[in-house]
């Protein structure tokens, strides 16, 4: 795999990774800050998330991408 694909698969994995904490400190919060502490992880990881879907996809319409074997 291309190493840029490989960055996308990685920052597609720590996006996962970060909303995975910000549903954890969510549960486990005990005060407001923390609360906005983990909205704004949340908020910020479905960003991240949808702009590495979309060059995923610019990435498989160019050829770039390794299709999956049957």
């Amino acid at each position: 795999m291309r190493p840029c694909n490989l960055h996308i698969e990685r920052t597609l994995a720590l996006a996962e990774e970060m909303i995975h904490l910000a549903d954890q400190g969510e549960a486990d919060r005990e005060d407001n800050g923390c609360g906005i502490l983990y909205g704004v992880l949340r908020d910020s990881a479905y960003k991240l998330q949808k702009l590495a879907e979309d060059e995923k996809q610019n990435h498989i319409q160019k050829g770039w991408w390794p299709r999956k074997k049957p």
